[in-house]
Order: structure tokens, then sequence, then C-alpha cells
């Protein structure tokens, strides 16, 4: 039995419900003779990776689904062996070469040279229009997080071998990502859904399941899901299946304290303890709790990036959140060039402690 949120994925383009536009772009980008390089970009859960397999779908047709993982190996030039795991399909990979860390370089130039190399061809379909595109696709995941060196690869791989591979790049924001990149890809907002297409998704899915609920006027309840989902589809999704699943008849009051994610509340509690308990002994309390995180998957820059919301939120002065702002982008910076991800955000905190002291 499968989660919601992948058993009502959309798997082609006319099945998705939300910006109608994009879907309507994306499909004549699938059917003209020149597909281009993409930059998808937007926030988690706005749909980026369904739109893109979506398109694959538009492109190549259902065997796009057929998908296998393989274990590649590379040699760095110390002649250290790295495995790295690829998600392909016969028309399409999918890598992450943030994973390898500042290896990522070795990734780029090795894997995507061999991809380029041969040419894609299907000989037992070629009068079939869905098999006229004769170039393999990559999707890149985490986009933003490619180092400098292999951004400069990935330039130099985009000229030499466009004639064999079509690029997809995916990742939250653009600013890391480097203009001659930018310049060489065509820019793909997906932006987070309304709170009306969610409410619409999770009213289909009510009907589709044969949820009860003990009222009528299930609209105010939609909404309170989307709305503490902070319009991420996927949340959304996971937490209304959560709901269903504790309870046989869903009340619209229903408290909706569980969407709140663990890890959101430790960080949350970090904040405040941040503003009431300024000491050495917070810290080091404070950096137990980041090697917590940190062994749970959580990425540094999430963590970075939630405390400095939450501390906003309870400080009223201005003066202090324009310094938070400032010492947060100076770490945020920090983590992307350095290796040690518990250092800097133990720096950002004793940094905030000092900032908030200076103006109390």
């Amino acid at each position: 039995m499968s989660l919601w949120v992948d058993k009502y994925r959309p798997k082609t383009l006319d099945q998705l419900l939300y910006h109608d536009s994009i879907t309507q772009s994306l499909k004549a980008l699938s059917k003209s003779g020149d597909f281009p390089h993409l930059l998808i970009y937007g926030p988690s859960g706005a749909g980026k990776k369904t739109r893109i397999y979506c398109t694959l779908n538009e492109i190549f047709g259902s065997s796009v689904e057929k998908l296998k993982i393989d274990v590649k190996t590379f040699v760095t030039s110390s002649n250290r062996k790295l495995e790295f795991n690829v998600l392909s399909s016969p028309y399409h990979l999918e890598i992450t070469p943030s994973d390898m860390g500042n290896n990522d370089r070795v990734v780029i130039q090795d894997l995507l040279k061999d991809i380029a190399s041969t040419e894609q061809v299907d000989f037992n379909n070629q009068s079939s229009s869905k098999t006229k595109h004769r170039f393999k696709i990559v999707i890149i995941n985490e986009a933003d997080s490619l180092s400098r060196d292999a951004q400069a690869a990935l330039r130099r791989t985009m000229e030499k071998y466009s004639s064999n591979i079509r690029l997809i790049l995916v990742c939250n924001s653009i600013s890391n990502i480097i203009a001659p990149i930018k310049s060489r890809t065509l820019l793909v907002r997906i932006p987070s859904p309304s709170i009306t297409d969610i409410n619409s998704i999770l009213s289909n899915i009510s009907v589709k399941e044969g949820i009860k609920f003990s009222s009528n006027d299930l609209e105010p309840f939609y909404t309170k899901v989307s709305t503490a989902s902070n319009r991420n589809l996927r949340r959304a999704l996971l937490s209304f299946e959560t709901l269903t699943m504790q309870n046989e008849t869903i009340k619209p009051e229903t408290n909706l304290s569980i969407i709140n994610l663990d890890w959101e509340v430790i960080i949350k509690n970090i904040a405040n303890n941040i503003k009431t308990a300024r000491n050495v002994a917070t810290l080091a309390k404070i950096r137990t709790v980041f090697y917590e995180l940190l062994s749970h998957c959580i990425p540094a820059r999430i963590i970075l990036k939630t405390l400095l919301f939450n501390l906003i939120e309870i400080i009223p002065d201005v003066r202090v959140v324009q310094e938070l702002v400032n010492l947060a982008s100076v770490f945020d910076e920090r983590l992307s060039l350095g290796q040690k991800s518990i250092f800097h955000l133990e720096g950002f905190v004793a940094k905030s402690m000092v900032t908030i002291d200076q103006y109390n």
C-alpha cells in the first residue's frame, strides 16, 4: 500500500491540476523539436519533480517510469574510489552530485561524459513519435548545492555535448547558480500551490478514499491543513493522510498539532533558549542538539534558516532582527564553503547571543 502522495501523483501533464500556464508551456516544449536545457526552481512541495516526470512522459512515453538504481564508481585525482547511486530509465538519468561533497565535479565530468558519448537510439520503435528525440535527459537534483568547480564543469559539458544530452537542473533557489549556467538554460519557476489549489486536491482525495467527516462544511478544515503545511503540497497530503489514519471519522475542529514535525519543534525550542538563557551552558546544550539534528539528516542550511525565522518571530527589536539576518547570511555562505557544519551553526548561535545582549 503506497502513500497518498505517491498514489495520487500525476503521471502526465494533462493530470496536473494547478499552474495551467506552466503546464501548457512544458507541453509546448516537449512537442517542439528543440528541447532546451531547463533550470526548474521553486519552494519544496511545489511539484517540481512531478512536473519534470510528467514532461518526460510527454516526450518519451511511459517507459520513463521503468526505473532502476545503478551504482557507479568514480576515481578522484588522489586515486580514491567513490560510489554513487544513479536512478535511471531507458531515456533519462537522475543524479544528486552534491551528495559527494567537494568531489561533485568528478561526478559531473565523468558521468555526463559517459552518457554523452552514446547517442540515444531506439531500433524497435524508430517510427514512433515518442522516440524522435535522440538525446538523453539528465536530472540534477539540488543544483544550488553544487560547488563552483562542479558548476564550471557543468557549463563546459552543456556546450560540448548538447547534441546528445539535455540537462534539467532542480533547486529551491537560483541565487547560488552561476550566471553562465543561468544564461544557457530556460528558467522555469514553480511557485507553491495556492490554498485553494491544495483544498481542491484534498477534496478530490477525500471523495476517492471515501473519508468520513462529522460535518459537511469542510472548506475551513482543508484550509487549516493547507495553511499549517505552509502551502507545501507534499506535507499537506502526508498530514491529511496521518489524520485520516488516526481518526475513523474526522471532525473539522480536529487539533492539527501533529502537523508540526519533531525537528521543527526542537529548533523552536533552541530559539526560545537563545532568547531566555544566553550563556556557555546553553551553547553546550544546543551543540548537542545540533549533532542530533545533523545525524538525522536534517540539512545544516535548513536548520540555520528555520532557526533564524524562529528568532525573528520571538524578537521584537528590529535592529536585532537586521543583525541576525546579516549573521545568518554570513554563516550560510560559510556552510557552503566549509566542511564541518556544526562549527558554523554553533558560531551563528554564539554570535546571535552576543548580538541580543548588545541591544538589551
